[in-house]
Order: C-alpha cells, then structure tokens, then sequence
C-alpha cells in the first residue's frame, strides 16, 4: 500500500494514496500540538480496501481550513435587533426562505430536538422542509438578477464547473465543513452575512473577516449546527469548502437540501455515483476496523 504524506494549511494528513482528496470519515480525528486546527488520523489496525475505480472529478479537490474564525448564531425567521436591521425571513437567496423551510427556527433550546443517537436536530414545532444545517458566509456572488459581481468568476473556485446563468448564484448551497472541539459537521451555505456580503478577500482569499462586529465575526451557523458542535455565539470554529461527494451520511442529510451541483458540468448522475462509491468504501473499512479486538487496535 502506497501511502501519500501531504499538507493542507497548518494541518497534516496520512492517507492511502488513492484516498487523497477525499474526507477520511470514521476515523480519529485530533487537535496536534495544542493548535486547535483539526488533522486526521487513519487507524493503522484497518487496511482500507482499494477502489475498484478511481475517484475524479471534484470528489479529489480539498479545499483549504479558515482557521480560529469567530461564529454567531443566527436562524431562519429571526427579527431585526439591535445593529442588526436585517430580517431572516428571506435570505440573500430565497425571497420565500421562512415559508421554504416550513416555519420558524425556534432557537431556544427548550423549544428544540438536539440527539445525538438518533440524528435528530430541528425546531419541535414541525419537520423542517429545507436542511437545518445552514450556514451564512459574507458574500454574495451576484450583484442583482441580471449579472454576477465582477469578480466572481475569478474568485470562485467552482465557477468555471458550473453552468452560469445572468444573475442566478453559484453558492447557494455549497457545502461546508465545520470543525470544533474533536468533531466535525457539515452545512450548506444558504445566506450572506455576518455584517458583510462582499468580503471575498476573507471567503475565498487569505485575509481575516473585513468586520469588526461581534470580534470580527466571519461565518454565521444556524441553531442546528450549533446544538450538534455544542458551541456559543462568539466562539472560533475552523471551516473550509467540501464538495457534495465528500459529505458523509450525518443529522445534516436527514431533511431536504439542495445545492447547485446538479448544475455542474457533467450529470448529477455522475456525483451521486462518486458519493456512492466513496460510503460503500467507508462502510467497509469502518466494519473491518470494528471486527479487530481492543487488544489489537
């Protein structure tokens, strides 16, 4: 087994060499040196089991961590407050997001499902049509319903893989990784915001968020992202860009969501399989992993 030894941002992944470009998920996942950037750890007593074809496309591509970001917590339907006089009842994107998403997203803890074992995180008061993992990041790609912002086709790294129509966003969607305290979670960037929708410096570039408000805030989660990472408003997180082949089975696939990757060059067919290819692998090496006694691992 040839084994690949690389970096990605401040963090250091060993993997199989067909595995490169891909999330390792099921295995151990660790906070080195005291850094708090995540790196993955593949268990040595499991020998993967090689692909019977390989992965291309965009289930190689690994985007890079944004590091020590501070998250705020927002929610579909929240009202205006404060120096906030943005309503959550639309979105950047959805002029009907409240009604989308079937109700309102009590963020109250008393007033919400959070469960580990069974997955389940979402309002009490209803089944949620749209996924409650959702995520707002500052920038919006289009500049109104005619044209994308100038810069967007250089600043996107999936631009050019999409199917770009006059006005009609190519980040909607998008998946996300989040990483907090040893564990990950994953969401779909559904709104702009915090505080900014034209900070691509900070989303697709290298500098820190463009505000100075609630410490500099760049990347707000929702109620359910939050419950499942057991974090505050305020506190950092890491996150980076997946692509949807990427995303493992997790409480952020159990309700509806959607994205534009069925708009990407090539069929939708073509990822669907990809991802099915990649979970029948994890599955079989995360049951070879568990068949090993604890003496052995």
């Amino acid at each position: 087994m040839v084994f690949s030894n690389f970096h990605i941002s401040n963090w250091r992944v060993i993997v199989p060499l067909w595995f490169v470009g891909t999330i390792v998920v099921g295995a151990q996942t660790s906070v080195r040196g005291g850094s708090g950037v995540p790196q993955v750890m593949v268990p040595t007593a499991a020998r993967p089991v090689p692909p019977v074809a390989g992965v291309s496309g965009p289930a190689r591509i690994v985007y890079p961590w944004k590091t020590h970001v501070t998250c705020t917590v927002f929610w579909i339907g929240e009202q205006p407050s404060g120096k906030n006089n943005t309503s959550n009842e639309k979105s950047s994107w959805d002029q009907q997001w409240l009604a989308n998403f079937g109700g309102y997203d009590d963020p109250e803890p008393g007033n919400r499902i959070a469960n580990h074992t069974t997955g389940d995180f979402r309002p009490k008061g209803f089944v949620p049509k749209l996924n409650p993992f959702y995520i707002a990041l500052p920038y919006n790609d289009v500049s109104d319903w005619r044209s994308h912002k100038p810069e967007a086709s250089r600043v996107i790294p999936w631009f050019s893989r999409m199917r770009q129509e006059p006005g009609k966003t190519v980040c909607k969607g998008r998946w996300i990784q989040i990483f907090r305290g040893g564990r990950s979670c994953f969401g779909q960037w559904e709104d702009c915001g915090p505080w900014e929708t034209d900070d691509w410096e900070f989303v697709f570039g290298t500098k820190p968020p463009k505000t100075k408000e609630n410490g500099a805030a760049g990347i707000d989660l929702s109620p359910a992202i939050r419950d499942y990472l057991g974090l505050k408003s305020g506190e950092k997180v890491h996150w980076r860009f997946v692509e949807a082949a990427q995303v493992p089975q997790g409480p952020w696939k159990k309700y509806g969501h959607d994205g534009p990757e069925s708009l990407a060059t090539g069929s939708n067919g073509d990822l669907l399989a990809q991802q099915k290819h990649i979970e029948r692998l994890r599955k079989m090496r995360d049951e070879q992993f568990l068949k090993k006694p604890l003496k052995d691992l």
